[in-house]
């Protein structure tokens, strides 16, 4: 999520407090303490500062999320993306790389974004 919300290269403060919300709220977060997200989203940014860092994050994404998660990991991130209704094509590459490391089928992660869309819109 973090990932996601930096490949722009900019962090909105409505992308950081949807992130902050997801952990607080959801079961596969319930394990982590506060702290744990300030920490993960550091060593995200230092990771993503080398050489081949986005690919390293992804690679290390499929290595420490059980397979059964691997769909809720995106539409998360889908969510994230969606919180300010403004999807660049940064943030699009991002859900297709995730999306083919995670081996997930295009038809579910094209299911998996408009459901996170669907939640964003407003009146």
């Amino acid at each position: 999520m973090v990932t996601a919300s930096a490949v722009d290269r900019t962090i909105s403060t409505d992308e950081l407090q949807r992130i902050g919300s997801i952990v607080k709220e959801l079961p596969p977060f319930e394990r982590y303490d506060d702290d744990w997200l300030v920490k993960e989203a550091q060593d995200c940014g230092k990771l993503l500062a080398k050489p081949d860092g986005l690919r390293t994050v992804l690679e290390l994404i499929r290595q420490s999320l059980p397979q059964h998660l691997y769909e809720t990991a995106y539409v998360l991130v889908a969510e994230v993306i969606a919180t300010d209704m403004r999807v660049v094509s940064e943030e699009i590459r991002f859900l297709d790389m995730l999306g083919g490391k995670l081996e997930i089928d295009k038809l579910v992660c094209a299911a998996l974004e408009r459901a996170a869309r669907a939640r964003h819109q407003k009146v």
